[in-house]
């Protein structure tokens, strides 16, 4: 059993003990800083590395995925934090912090966890070794190695790569992000005077960062296999030095679009813009020369001291997701497979089977995707009764079933509406050729509501059933992404409800006009109009009802909470006394268990198996009790300035669903962790007694029992035990 992990705190002050009161609301040090519990995240995400329990190669897949956080942290909330800086914003934040305060304290939480990669990179080079996968250096291989090597390169690789001279002559060379690059120290033989050259690691494209030696599981990097093979870039040049360095550029370069002619062209403007946005951060070896690390900081216009971060060893350890991936079944988690939900375990058409059972919860990835949402989409462009099919888009494969079935749809001659999310970051390209893509083939394609980022997960189908027109609906809390449905945990609601879905109309006919007068939603929580009001309301509520022989409850899953204003009516209701439960994936601005203000909540964070997406919003409502399912988080992007989604789960067997994952979350002793007054977390340890399993396998048996009780259920019904009422 591993030993506990160490909780790291947040820096920020702690809370005295004595009793707030209620003017302290407003006090920055009732609050923690959004980039810094984001950050304690990935101490948590790390921490799965370290732990032995966790299977080899999962440590080696959770290393590169922190690198990879922490890539996206620099490009989105560094740069936004050094825009603010560059603009002379100076104001605080809630926590009290300035854009300037905010950057020294991540600059100095992300140095510490490279050093904890670094460290547990050396672990795990010696266990891989132990297991047959090998990471060697260039002096590890024999003679005959090296020539094989030296021939792989010549003929796959080295016709991609273009080296750049540094000198008067030759201006300094643009570097793309995220790129590794050499710096190269030449000099012509007998002479004394050097010059330099940058030359780019062409890895991407089909061309692996870890190349292979020989038919085994041993690798050598590819800037080793450059470096050691210069002289075929420079011949007759002496090369007296090579180099590692890595560049990460902001990603905020988003326009006004309410001044924009055509949103499309917009949105290809700010992606040029973002390939020559300004680097935020400068990595490299720890071995560079003093001078050729200032003058790579002036040429990058970079303050050395802070934005130039030396690395011990390899740099892009993301790349390690090659490593992850390597066959070894014994070295990674049991295989998981999703399962049929159990409603779904028939050929009858998929509308009849929601006319019948009024609704279906999903729970990805333990039920399948392909098998629920995909089919509700290819059942729907099949069917000759269904008359349309509307759907939001955020993100999606680019060879997606999704898109062929709305294709098909059109090509079948029903009506087809897709409001495409152009602004999703990092997938704006893709999202343009899958919008091309679709207008091309009939499909009435809308980019949303000027100035909102369209963020909520809704399918409308339209049928002619047998008593008129009805409606059908989808309302998820991820993306429609197959390829996230097997490793995100997420929900979706499959409903036939009227009612819900006479809202969803309305919420199309929003997203498609952008008109705003007299939508009546009612059951549906949309934002930026309701959402927000609704969910303070529903607090406050619990607060009045809340009483000794019918005390309060409220329960968020969520990934983020970090509006103010949700945060402080949360404060208040736990000091009326209201219980207070929320499972929080990463930032959480609340404090739990402050004396006289929040000791009766507790925020727990899942870190396991499968990253935690899904959204639930319980209320005990004096038994009365309210459960909502949607794409929104607490933070004041979703809920201000988003066209979010939550929708009412009333079904009790549905409602005991979501109450059964609740509640294992909750009691999680193995993936789960508490936090803190601080900030800071504390990993939960099994007891004598408590079930070692973290609540994703838990719930991954639970869905297998669902499966196989929904199989002898099919046979009975194949043998005429149970019979369908008619209808």
């Amino acid at each position: 059993m591993p030993r506990k992990a160490q909780a790291a705190g947040t820096g920020a002050p702690e809370p005295t003990g004595a009793r707030a009161p209620e003017t302290s609301l407003a006090s920055p040090e009732l609050y923690l800083n959004r980039e810094l519990t984001w950050l304690e995240f990935n101490r948590r995400v790390l921490h799965e590395a370290e732990d032995t329990r966790t299977p080899l190669l999962e440590r080696v897949k959770f290393t590169a995925i922190v690198s990879s956080n922490l890539d996206e942290f620099f490009m989105k909330r560094i740069g936004g934090l050094k825009q603010q800086v560059g603009a002379g914003l100076q104001h605080p934040t809630v926590d009290g912090r300035t854009p300037r305060q905010q950057i020294a304290e991540c600059y100095a939480v992300v140095r510490d966890l490279a050093e904890r990669k670094r460290r547990v990179f050396g672990e795990l080079l010696g266990l891989l070794r132990d297991g047959g996968i090998r990471i060697l250096g260039y002096s590890e291989l024999s003679e005959k190695e090296r020539k094989g090597l030296r021939q792989h390169y010549q003929r796959n690789i080295y016709p991609l790569v273009t080296p750049q001279s540094i000198d008067p002559a030759h201006p300094f060379p643009f570097i793309s992000n995220l790129s590794l690059n050499l710096l190269v120290t030449l000099r012509y033989p007998r002479e004394r005077e050097t010059s330099l050259a940058r030359v780019k690691v062409p890895v991407g494209a089909g061309i692996p960062r870890f190349i292979r030696v020989g038919d085994d599981d041993r690798f050598v990097p590819l800037e080793e296999v450059m470096r050691h093979n210069l002289d075929m870039l420079f011949p007759e040049m002496e090369v007296t030095a090579c180099e590692l360095f890595r560049v990460t550029r902001n990603a905020n370069t988003e326009r006004n679009e309410e001044q924009a002619d055509d949103l499309l062209s917009l949105i290809e403007s700010e992606l040029q813009d973002r390939r020559f946005a300004p680097i935020v951060r400068l990595e490299v070896g720890a071995d560079m020369d003093p001078v050729h690390r200032g003058m790579l900081a002036a040429e990058l216009e970079l303050t050395e001291a802070d934005d130039v971060f030396d690395v011990e060893g390899m740099l892009a350890f993301r790349d390690l997701f090659e490593i992850a991936a390597l066959g070894y079944p014994e070295l990674r988690d049991p295989p998981h497979h999703p399962v049929d939900h159990p409603r779904l375990m028939t050929d009858r058409n998929i509308f009849h089977v929601l006319r019948d059972a009024g609704a279906i919860l999903l729970q990805h990835p333990y039920d399948s995707f392909a098998t629920s949402v995909e089919r509700f989409l290819m059942e729907a462009s099949e069917d000759p009764k269904v008359r349309a099919i509307k759907m939001t888009l955020y993100r999606t494969a680019s060879d997606s079933r999704i898109i062929d079935c709305l294709v098909n749809a059109a090509n079948n001659g029903k009506q087809v509406a897709v409001a495409v999310e152009l602004k999703a970051r990092f997938d704006e390209a893709a999202n343009i050729r899958l919008a091309e893509r679709m207008e091309e083939a009939g499909i009435h394609v809308t980019y949303g509501v000027v100035g909102l980022k369209t963020h909520c997960k809704v399918i409308l189908v339209v049928r002619q059933d047998y008593n008129g027109l009805r409606r059908y609906v989808h309302i998820g809390t991820g993306n429609y992404h197959p390829g996230t449905a097997r490793v995100y945990s997420d929900l979706g609601l499959l409903t036939s409800d009227e009612t819900i879905g006479q809202d969803a109309t309305e919420l199309f006919n929003y997203l498609t006009t952008g008109y705003t007068p007299r939508r009546n939603y009612r059951k549906l929580l949309p934002a930026p109009k309701h959402l927000k009001r609704a969910l303070l309301a529903r607090i406050e509520r619990e607060a009045e009802l809340h009483s000794e022989k019918s005390p309060g409850l409220i329960q968020f899953k969520m990934n983020a909470l970090e509006d103010a204003d949700i945060v402080a009516a949360l404060y208040r209701a736990a000091r009326q006394g209201v219980r207070i439960d929320l499972i929080i994936r990463d930032s959480c601005r609340l404090r739990p268990g402050v004396p006289g203000l929040s000791e009766s909540v507790r925020v727990v964070s899942v870190v396991g198996r499968f990253l935690e997406h899904a959204r639930i919003y319980y209320f005990r409502n004096g038994g009365d009790e309210e459960y909502f399912i949607g794409s929104a988080d607490a933070m004041k992007r979703n809920l201000e300035y988003r066209v979010e989604v939550l929708a009412p789960v009333e079904a009790p067997e549905l409602r005991k669903e979501l109450r059964t994952m609740i509640d294992v979350q909750l009691g999680d002793r193995r993936s789960a962790w508490d936090m803190r007054p601080d900030g800071s977390y504390v990993q939960r340890m099994p007891g004598e007694g408590d079930d070692p399993r973290g609540s994703h396998e838990i719930l991954v048996d639970l869905a297998e029992k669902r499966r196989k009780a929904g199989a002898r259920l099919k046979k009975k019904k194949a043998r005429g035990v149970v019979r369908r009422p008619v209808r």
